[in-house]
């Protein structure tokens, strides 16, 4: 007679369905044909295309495809909307967002399954994750409205936003763009995939149920078309973008020049990298979270497993053993493990992939048990023999493959691990706490977890590097991408840029008129009678820490207002920007220096640049005519933003997040890496060293490219650079035509952020070259005050000059 143990061993799961009468029941409310909701209201429905449900192929609705007057319909409302939404009080925009939770909590269950349906993802997480999430989002931002004020001051909303998410977690990337945008005093149009709109109209419905005014959220269908409208549409201030980097690349270069606001989560390619102390049957439910959750359509995805060669094998029988144990079916089977692939072009898409893999020589094994023949199924996948180089270790699939390689030594994982152009997430599996938060700094991805994989809360932030895009959704962090500066387009005081010369026309605030408007002969050059000549000081290039020729060998001259010469520099070419990024990138040791030291010796440049201060002075004024008054502001100024940033350089750190788990997410504030500083043309020194200053302070190297006009303040700046205990190659200089070098940075693949401050044309091209490989970009047209330090310096500098990375740490027994 067989035991209680062995009949358990043979049961099988019986169906656990959840119904799915509601969902229809709101599904024939609307007739199953749906318009768009703007201002408040149905728009009669369109031209329509089906919306299928993955896991019975049946279509399940129909919705409109919007056009060109959507988008402006939509856009227009949102703009006269927004006075009155950004006008509220922020206590009254955090009643809105409490209400919006509490709605979503009060309708879970209807959305939970509406998901389900319209994504084929298993009711498991739609109930368990990915609501509850979308509640806990509108709870968080509820408290930054409130605390808007106080925590964000001297900041505003951006205006209108436009937000395009992906199908993958459809209600959940609504939640995550438009609760921030709200807290800000944005006014919001969306559009969601085309395969899975269904929970963003029914959410519409229940904002407008929850007493949103209308305008303030308007959701409109479509395919790429109608997103492709939202992007070019004129009167739009801010696109955030969730979906492929192919597509992020397109929104970049669109919307280059144009003055938009961007963030783009994009795609990845995240390891997955066991050491061989981890608790190996850990690892594997780690894994199938990783890779075969919501059935690997996750930009996140854990689909590159980097196992250290002591364990491999062991942990590769073990996984073999636990997808036999998977269950695949009914996305709205409580039992269930993995659900159905969202569209046909999805699975096809996988299907290819994966015979790429076998075709270059891996070895594909999948369970025993056959898929469902109804709907867009496809097995959980394992691949091993996999070379680095091959496809399927490099391409997104965004599907349940789980690509598996080896590694030594952890030096040789993190090669690994940082093989890709990608950089959204990683998974680091040990017992030991000091090789995980060793580790976690050396992988380039904007979140890493520690013996945990897939965590996701409201107050951690979310996004990548590289590839993977820019900004962040969530934290305080993800704040920052709906607001901006009140003073953004205050004008610098030198006065308006002649469209003919470029040259700065003379305002009383920039010369004295209690002094000589004239600097003395002998401030702006020797003047002394001698039979000797004077000896030749025409500087070179500061590349590596040291003085170097230029590649072609031409000089400019640099003339005074009077017509005076007062020096030459180089003209740098493409060449001098080689060699100075390769120094930069030879340098980057800086950013592991800690904190204090790179704050000393910013502290060394201040004390000797005040020794210098009246030659410095004195240069400043022959160049620009400005007086000897205004210059000496201008140096004196310059030392204090030394001082300001060996200041922040030990207390700009990052937060420890509370959420809700027996441990805490890490954010950490990490340099950029290698960037490029190309500097505005009115304070030759001030201007310099408010850029230059932030990115040291923070770990980064630079190539700066100093004022067209007058850069002798920045070549006479080697000196005190070299005496100031300044590492080789944390700061190159190269001089010559400010735009040329400017795009030539922005197209450097090595080169991982790029400020651009001068003229508007100039912003179009750097933001447009920046796209072949997404490197972060400030560029901007808009004038500053270099002298207000509210305009200046500060918080607005160092966020730019960091990317924030969440370490999740799991803690406890």
């Amino acid at each position: 007679m067989a035991t209680v143990a062995e009949i358990f061993k043979t049961m099988e799961y019986g169906p656990a369905p959840e119904s799915d009468k509601d969902a229809l029941g709101w599904l024939g409310k609307h007739e199953r044909v749906f318009g768009h909701f703007i201002d408040g209201a149905w728009t009669e429905p369109g031209r329509t295309f089906d919306v299928i449900n993955p896991s019975t192929s049946k279509t399940i609705a129909r919705v409109s495809d919007g056009t060109q007057a959507d988008v402006d319909a939509a856009v227009g409302a949102a703009r006269r909307a927004l006075p009155a939404w950004k006008g509220l009080t922020p206590h009254a925009r955090a009643r809105y967002l409490y209400a919006l939770a509490r709605a979503v909590q009060k309708h879970s269950r209807l959305l939970a399954v509406l998901e389900s349906m319209d994504n084929g993802k298993s009711i498991r997480e739609t109930r368990d994750i990915d609501i509850p999430l979308v509640a806990r989002h509108f709870y968080y931002h509820a408290g930054w409205a409130q605390l808007l004020d106080s925590e964000f001051a001297g900041y505003e909303s951006i205006g209108v936003v436009g937000q395009i998410i992906p199908w993958n977690f459809p209600l959940l990337m609504l939640a995550w763009k438009i609760a921030p945008a709200l807290a800000a005093g944005n006014t919001i149009v969306l559009k969601p995939a085309e395969f899975t709109p269904l929970t963003a109209l029914c959410f519409a419905e229940i904002a407008d149920a929850a007493g949103i005014p209308a305008g303030v959220i308007n959701i409109i269908t479509g395919h790429g078309e109608t997103g492709a409208a939202l992007v070019e549409h004129a009167d739009v201030d801010k696109i955030a973008f969730t979906g492929s980097t192919e597509v992020g690349k397109i929104i970049r270069r669109t919307t280059a020049g144009s003055g938009k606001k961007l963030s783009l989560e994009l795609g990845g390619k995240s390891p997955f990298i066991v050491y061989e102390d981890a608790d190996l049957d850990s690892v594997v439910e780690g894994v199938v979270d990783a890779i075969w959750f919501n059935q690997g359509q996750v930009c996140c995805a854990g689909s590159r497993l980097l196992a250290q060669e002591g364990v491999a094998d062991r942990l590769i029988v073990k996984l073999r053993a636990r997808m036999e144990k998977l269950r695949l079916g009914s996305p709205l089977d409580k039992a269930v493990d993995m659900g159905a692939i969202v569209a046909p072009v999805q699975l096809e898409r996988i299907r290819g992939l994966v015979q790429q893999g076998v075709d270059e020589g891996a070895t594909m094994w999948q369970p025993s048990w056959a898929c469902p023949t109804d709907g867009y199924f496809y097995p959980p996948t394992l691949f091993t023999g996999v070379q680095p180089s091959s496809t399927i270790a490099q391409v997104e699939i965004f599907g349940p493959v789980l690509v598996s390689m080896t590694f030594r030594t952890p030096d040789e994982s993190v090669a690994l691990a940082n093989n890709t152009p990608y950089g959204l997430a990683a998974s680091v599996w040990t017992e030991s706490i000091n090789l995980a938060l060793d580790i976690a700094p050396k992988i380039k991805a904007g979140v890493v977890w520690v013996n945990s994989t897939n965590l996701f809360d409201a107050a951690a932030g979310f996004g990548g590097y590289r590839e993977s895009g820019f900004g962040r959704e969530g934290g305080r962090e993800g704040m920052w991408e709906y607001l901006r500066a009140r003073s953004a387009t205050v004008k610098v005081v030198s006065g308006p840029r002649s469209a003919v010369s470029g040259e700065l026309q003379t305002q009383s605030l920039l010369r004295s008129e209690t002094e000589d408007q004239r600097p003395e002969v002998s401030d702006r050059r020797h003047a002394a009678i001698s039979e000797l000549p004077d000896l030749d000081r025409t500087p070179k290039l500061y590349i590596g820490g040291k003085q170097a020729r230029p590649d072609q060998g031409y000089t400019r001259r640099i003339y005074s207002p009077d017509g005076a010469m007062i020096g030459e520099v180089p003209e740098g070419n493409r060449k001098d920007i080689r060699n100075a990024v390769e120094a930069a990138q030879a340098a980057k040791g800086w950013g592991r220096s800690t904190g204090h030291n790179r704050g000393q010796i910013l502290y060394y440049i201040a004390e000797n640049l005040s020794v210098r201060a009246r030659e410095f002075a004195a240069r400043i004024d022959a160049m620009t005519g400005c007086a000897k008054r205004r210059a000496k502001q201008e140096v004196e100024a310059s030392i204090s933003r030394l001082f300001t940033y060996a200041a922040w350089a030990d207390k700009y750190d990052g937060a420890v997040h509370s959420v809700p788990i027996r441990g805490v997410s890490i954010a950490m504030n990490e340099p950029i890496g290698v960037m490029a500083l190309v500097c505005d043309e009115a304070f030759p020194l001030l201007g310099l060293i408010s850029l230059i200053g932030p990115a040291m302070a923070t770990g980064n190297t630079t190539v700066v490219v100093p004022s067209y006009r007058y850069p002798l303040a920045a070549t006479d700046f080697y000196s005190v650079l070299e005496t100031s205990d300044v590492p080789g190659g944390v700061v190159n200089i190269v001089t010559g035509e400010k735009d040329a070098l400017a795009k030539v940075l922005a197209e450097h693949d090595d080169v991982e952020a790029i400020w651009y401050f001068g003229e508007r044309e100039g912003v179009r091209q750097v933001e447009l070259a920046s796209a072949s490989n997404m490197k972060r970009t400030w560029a901007t047209w808009h004038e500053r005050d270099w002298l207000d330090r509210a305009t200046g310096e500060g918080r607005e500098f160092l966020r730019a000059a960091t990317q924030v990375k969440n370490v999740w740490v799991p803690y406890g027994e």
